[in-house]
């Protein structure tokens, strides 16, 4: 029996380069799980374009002129979770030149579900997309940890947020913690299972539990909080 394969994953680019953007619809569309379905020059016209074009994925430029694609994010999310049934409907992954740019840990606290360095490989950026889509994994984590390892003085600061997070932290249940603690280290779920014996979808039902227990909204914001809360120590 023939199976439908499914429809191709949407994507809108978001750079004030036109040549930046020209490269990446190239990749994109080059696959057949991939399509473009949108571009924009700044913060924007990425709101606008997503008001009237549906898209899965949108690839960010953190610095823009006008509306930065931190501010983009917020208002794109903010829309799409009125829309939605808790998910968000579009995911977005913010590009940035710097590995070490504080504007990349306020782009995920507004809500981006990752980032990924411009000059990252092609296939890195093809795998993030299909990556952030599924949901499941954290893009790039050896350079998440660099920028949180970085910015983990900040984090640290007291807070009421913090203190939140940290009572949040503590209604975990010890098998929820090992979970929590690899989870922030950049594992995926296999690996995750792999690692304390246990079958995938048991992992899945654990990382359920922690995002419902920490309201955060996907893996990169529990992995902030776990860098803020001390879980995962810089350099640890």
């Amino acid at each position: 029996m023939m199976t439908t394969p499914a429809p191709p994953i949407r994507v809108t680019l978001v750079d004030d380069q036109q040549l930046v953007r020209s490269g990446f619809s190239m990749l994109i569309n080059s696959q057949p799980d991939l399509e473009v379905v949108a571009q924009a020059g700044n913060g924007a016209e990425a709101v606008a374009s997503l008001a009237t074009t549906r898209a899965d994925v949108v690839l960010m430029d953190v610095r823009m002129p006008g509306m930065d694609g931190i501010e983009a994010t917020q208002r794109i999310l903010d829309h799409a979770r009125e829309t939605s049934d808790g998910e968000p409907t579009v995911r977005i992954v913010v590009l940035t030149t710097f590995d070490l740019d504080e504007y990349v840990l306020a782009a995920i606290h507004a809500g981006a579900s990752g980032f990924l360095l411009k000059d990252a490989p092609p296939e890195e950026l093809l795998e993030a997309i299909r990556t952030v889509h599924r949901g499941d994994a954290v893009i790039a984590p050896s350079t998440t940890r660099r920028l949180l390892e970085h910015v983990a003085p900040l984090l640290r600061q007291p807070s009421p947020a913090k203190d939140t997070h940290s009572a949040a932290v503590a209604t975990l249940t010890p098998r929820e913690r090992e979970v929590f603690t690899l989870m922030a280290q950049g594992h995926s779920n296999p690996e995750i299972a792999a690692s304390l014996f246990l079958s995938e979808a048991t992992v899945k039902t654990h990382v359920g539990h922690i995002l419902a227990k920490l309201q955060a909204r996907d893996r990169v914001q529990a992995v902030v909080i776990a860098y803020e809360t001390g879980i995962v120590s810089a350099g640890g």
